[in-house]
């Protein structure tokens, strides 16, 4: 049996302020893309994690292994599984990789058990492992409220075609990226409203016109690198530039995949330190 883990961008975030648990309160808009990881379930003796990415740790940190865990106290079932993950996500850039492998994880075990849990269950599982989990459990068009796991399903939003790139060699830590927005006086704030509004009327351009990052004011600021990658992209015929999450992940929103594909193709000539792939939005299956 094999999972299909999507990535995921946000079309809008917004940081509400710091919680009294030591979470941030968002306010964010997540959206499912084509850019996914395989998880394949071979029957095992015992249970074990293997991944073709040398970088990614297969021990008790990885939320693969967190995930199995976790299914198999709440469910009293076995795990006789080996998962072999095939990465294509990039790794600690804003796009959910390890949450989306953790939510395959928990839906491929839960229908090769027989389904013991529905799917609010299984979401309820995932967002004490991670605040992303509860979101690629369902994928497609969501808005996320509280630290991320409350939950609303949204209509599709219109198919957006992109072009991610992360340079390779940068990493940008989501609680330094947190912290600092803290500090961040008289900022602005995205208006999540307004982008729901855009998806729900189905209108490609209000929603590129509503969308917006509050962290980017933290990241970019502080790396000029990515500024300079996001100006490259709108020079190259993208629409509107942003970041995916807390970063260093941008994406550009082009006319069509040729157009993407073109604009891929001239940024990978330019820059063989820089991670580039081709994607678009995906719908829950």
């Amino acid at each position: 049996m094999k999972e299909t883990a999507y990535g995921k961008i946000n079309l809008g975030l917004s940081v509400l302020g710091k919680r009294s648990d030591g979470y941030h309160q968002v306010d964010m808009i997540m959206q499912s893309i084509s850019l996914a990881d395989s998880i394949t379930f071979v029957p095992a003796e015992t249970f074990g994690v293997e991944t073709d990415n040398p970088q990614l740790p297969c021990d008790g940190s990885n939320l693969m292994v967190k995930a199995a865990r976790a299914f198999a106290e709440r469910t009293g079932q076995p795990v006789p599984y080996r998962l072999i993950c095939i990465k294509r996500i990039f790794l600690a850039a804003g796009l959910a990789g390890g949450s989306t492998d953790a939510a395959a994880v928990l839906r491929g075990l839960n229908a090769l058990s027989g389904c013991p849990l529905e799917q609010e269950e299984l979401e309820t599982l995932g967002a004490a492992l991670g605040s992303d989990i509860p979101f690629c459990i369902r994928g497609g068009t969501q808005r996320a409220r509280g630290r991320g796991e409350e939950m609303t399903v949204l209509p599709p939003a219109p198919r957006l075609d992109l072009v991610l790139v992360k340079p390779r060699d940068l990493g940008v830590s989501t609680a330094w990226v947190y912290g600092e927005i803290d500090r961040v006086d008289r900022r602005e704030t995205a208006d999540i409203d307004r982008v729901e509004r855009a998806i729900r009327q189905g209108s490609r351009e209000a929603l590129l016109e509503s969308m917006a990052n509050d962290l980017e004011q933290v990241t970019l600021a502080r790396y000029p690198r990515l500024q300079a990658l996001a100006g490259e992209l709108s020079r190259l015929g993208a629409e509107k530039v942003m970041m995916s999450g807390s970063g260093p992940t941008l994406f550009g929103i082009f006319p069509d995949r040729e157009r993407a594909a073109g604009a891929g193709a001239e940024l990978q000539e330019n820059h063989l330190d820089v991670q580039i792939e081709l994607a678009h939005t995906v719908q829950e299956e």
